[in-house]
């Protein structure tokens, strides 16, 4: 499937970007990376924090491919495109993927579910994201950055 295809479904629309947006993205991404390092946090907050960052990267990385996601499963159409956009491993998407799922069960279900490792490795996967998706807009969309 390609975002043609996600575009002919409806889970995306067509988007011009700007190196103004980008920049902006990958700032949000910097921003939380910094402060899901806050020690005075607790793990739900500092995993929900983490989770943003790398929402917004994939984000970046769908609006420089000239796309937004819809309304409709939007955090799930932004983590999924990552294989489309970027290229990203089936297991990296999977795993940031059933991050979103535990996310949505702390915040909205029962607090107090997210552990001090899983708060770290959200933050790993978070950074690794940013890095990964600022090598592909620069290698595939230099302009934006």
């Amino acid at each position: 499937m390609s975002l043609q295809d996600w575009l002919n479904q409806g889970w995306v629309t067509e988007h011009k970007s700007s190196a103004h947006e980008i920049k902006g993205l990958l700032a949000l991404v910097e921003r939380d990376l910094h402060d899901c390092r806050t020690g005075q946090l607790s793990a739900d907050w500092r995993f929900n924090i983490a989770y943003n960052a790398a929402l917004q990267a994939a984000t970046a990385a769908l609006a420089a491919a000239g796309y937004r996601a819809a309304r409709d499963g939007h955090h799930y159409r932004v983590i999924q495109s990552l294989g489309l956009t970027i290229g990203a491993a089936s297991g990296t998407v999977r795993h940031l993927d059933a991050f979103r799922k535990k996310r949505n069960l702390s915040s909205y279900e029962v607090g107090g579910r997210i552990s001090d490792q899983e708060a770290n490795e959200m933050a790993k996967l978070a950074e690794k994201l940013r890095d990964e998706v600022q090598r592909w807009i620069k290698a595939n969309h230099p302009p934006l950055l």
